[in-house]
């Protein structure tokens, strides 16, 4: 029996019951131990395959891909600290619910904890964060190859969010020519190869039933908190809210076009906080999120009842109040839970967000990172997306702008790293092929500079907007120690992007104003080309006016 052919027709089996589960998109790094399933994912034309030489950013660009595809998506790394570097992008997708597949190669049993090169203890190195795992074991005929199909089937069936962890251990050789020794082994799985279906069926749903005392809520006082959603189901929240005349208040990612921006500024007033008290129920459609002042409020608010609404199992609500958790596709749920039409009951709520808008505007003549934060919908592309990423940039747009309705945006808000930002947006243009504008701050891009060399090639515009204010200013809006601040916290680097961008052949442009701005994105937008936008700002000014409007806004 020849090993490699063999270790090549183990692992042709997993990757094409992968593709029975809607798995199109693979990403795969560079290794010599994960040679089988390489071969077997290049020569699987259901497939389309993404490579990447840095592991860690290999993970973000599923991550992305997951995210803006709406399906699984699988990895295949080499063993060793190649799977270590999978982890930041598994530990946000089990948070945020993205379907990732990680294919890890490993070595064979015999040489693990025996000092032989390139060997660690793979099986359960993720802990607790996958959704599942799956520790395959070394290749060999005596296993038929049902129980290899029907094992995986198993696994991904069971994959409603999250990660799956599926460890394959290969001995050598790794490399030869096919033969057919073992082809009866493959073949036993007979007319399964020419269909499109499992092996194993196994459907898993969960959803939470209709509520059936809606009739008697919907008539009550309530406010939406709207997350993370789609684009299609922040328009359809946007609508229901109106018609039942509550007050919503939308998160920079729930794509409602907030209908009551600067939230984060006015929840900061006692007056909006008194109204609010009213409320006799809250309904958060979606998960994840990021205004300080809304969550500030949302852990202390007392409703008789709390309902969260989520696909995503478990608690979603760290402030732990009474009510429903209930498990929907938010479109699903709001079409089994109708509005009823009914007026307005919070009436300076409206007023108080109209003043902070106004007040924004006021201030946001000048070039600088707050006043991009206010501006942004105005450089938004066409039919195209967003991503924000996690630094100062994303509670200032959270804060000071109104995104509109429907606008596709994305983040990595459940861990809300900055570890894998630019990965995560290539991934996400990859997938759906839209214009697209990622923003991020300068320690993000310093982080994931490797990724750069994913935005060669790109299938329409990209701009990667980098806010350069010298470090991380978000520790600027906490109470972070003045004496030891710079050092340890801002650690400013000092550095610009523009060397960063010739070494991976992008164009590069630097605005200085409103107007060089807006020549450089219309330039950019014309071409399937990727333009790196370096923003640079005052250090601190961005975070200064977000303290000086809360300040504003909360005396109003």
């Amino acid at each position: 029996m020849s090993v490699s052919s063999f270790n090549r027709r183990w692992a042709a089996v997993i990757l094409e019951a992968l593709t029975r589960h809607g798995v199109r998109h693979i990403c795969i790094a560079p290794g010599s131990r994960s040679t089988p399933l390489t071969l077997a994912a290049a020569e699987n034309r259901a497939f389309i395959h993404h490579t990447h030489f840095d592991e860690r950013g290999l993970g973000h660009l599923a991550l992305g891909l997951a995210k803006a595809s709406n399906a699984p998506v699988a990895v295949i790394v080499t063993s060793g600290t190649a799977v270590a570097n999978l982890y930041p992008a598994l530990i946000e997708a089990g948070l945020t619910g993205e379907k990732l597949v990680l294919l890890t190669a490993d070595r064979p049993p015999e040489l693990i904890d025996c000092g032989a090169n390139q060997a660690i203890r793979q099986p359960g190195i993720f802990a607790s964060h996958p959704s599942d795992t799956l520790s395959l074991p070394r290749p060999t005929r005596d296993i038929p190859a049902r129980w290899l199909v029907s094992t995986v089937d198993n696994a991904l069936s069971a994959l409603r969010a999250g990660a799956l962890h599926i460890n394959c251990p290969f001995a050598e050789p790794l490399y030869g020519e096919m033969d057919d020794a073992d082809l009866d082994w493959q073949q036993a799985l007979g007319d399964w190869w020419r269909s499109d279906k499992p092996w194993l069926k196994t459907p898993v749903e969960l959803s939470s039933p209709k509520q059936r005392d809606w009739f008697f809520w919907r008539q009550k006082r309530g406010v939406v908190v709207a997350g993370r959603m789609s684009a299609a189901e922040g328009k359809l929240a946007a609508e229901w809210a109106q018609t039942l005349g509550w007050p919503l208040i939308g998160d920079v990612l729930s794509q409602t076009g907030q209908p009551l921006p600067c939230a984060d500024l006015w929840l900061g007033n006692a007056k909006a906080t008194t109204e609010l008290q009213e409320a006799q129920i809250v309904i958060q459609l979606g998960a994840s999120l990021t205004g300080k002042r809304l969550l500030q409020w949302q852990a202390s608010c007392t409703p008789e009842e709390y309902w969260l609404v989520d696909t995503q199992e478990g608690r979603l609500d760290p402030a732990h109040h009474r009510g429903r958790r209930l498990i929907s596709n938010v479109a699903n749920w709001l079409e089994q839970h109708p509005a009823e039409k009914r007026a307005p009951w919070a009436t300076a709520i409206p007023g108080l967000s109209h003043q902070a808008w106004q007040l924004t505007a006021e201030r946001s003549e000048a070039f600088g990172e707050a006043q991009l934060a206010h501006h942004i919908r105005r450089y938004l592309p066409e039919q195209g997306q967003l991503f924000v990423g996690n630094s100062l940039v994303v509670r200032l747009i959270d804060a000071l702008s109104r995104l509109p309705a429907g606008y596709p945006v994305f983040s990595n808000r459940g861990a809300s790293g900055i570890d894998g930002l630019i990965s995560t947006a290539a991934g996400v243009q990859r997938a759906n092929a839209r214009p697209t504008l990622a923003i991020v701050g300068d320690l993000s891009a310093l982080y994931d500079l490797n990724a750069l060399a994913l935005l060669r090639q790109t299938s329409a515009p990209f701009v990667l907007m980098v806010v350069n204010n010298n470090g991380g200013q978000i520790f600027s809006l906490l109470p972070t120690p003045q004496s030891e601040r710079e050092r340890f916290y801002l650690m400013p680097q000092n550095v610009q992007f523009e060397h960063a961008a010739a070494m991976f052949s992008l164009r590069y442009q630097r605005p200085e104003s409103w107007a060089e701005l807006e020549t450089a994105l219309n330039a950019a937008w014309s071409k399937p080309r990727t333009t790196l936008i370096e923003v640079v700002v005052n250090d601190s000014d961005g975070a200064q006016m977000l303290q000086n409007l809360l300040a504003q806004v909360s005396h109003l």
